[in-house]
């Protein structure tokens, strides 16, 4: 699962913000497999779609993370959830995306196949009233 300023992200949810506001992002992995998965790194990141099949990624002066943008996990254990927290901050207004790929240290041991079906997740960063 995946929550964007406390709302639940799926793919039709646009979740509203406001410019220059901290936004929390929290990413929840179950592990529904019957061993543990780890380690690996999740990472998160935020792009523009120009809807004509060009994605900006150069958006360093318009979105930064509080924090990292990469989490380090050691492993999740069967039937277990890791939850992860960062925030992001959005310096202009527009409409963003989050990617989130996932990165394994030791490929011996495979990532849940649900892990890599997360939503897509729409941001819109408005101006503050």
């Amino acid at each position: 699962d995946i929550l964007v300023d406390g709302k639940l992200c799926d793919c039709d949810i646009v979740v509203d913000c406001k410019v220059g506001d901290p936004v929390p992002l929290e990413v929840k992995l179950t592990n529904w497999s019957k061993h543990s998965v780890g380690p690996f790194a999740l990472t998160v990141t935020p792009y523009q779609d120009y809807q004509n099949g060009v994605h900006n990624y150069e958006l360093q002066d318009a979105i930064t993370f509080v924090g990292s943008n990469t989490f380090y996990i050691d492993s999740v254990k069967p039937t277990k959830d890791s939850v992860y927290f960062g925030a992001l901050l959005f310096l202009y207004t527009g409409d963003f995306y989050l990617n989130i790929k996932f990165h394994e240290d030791n490929c011996s041991r495979e990532l849940p196949l649900s892990w890599f079906c997360l939503p897509s997740v729409h941001i819109r960063a408005m101006e503050p009233v």
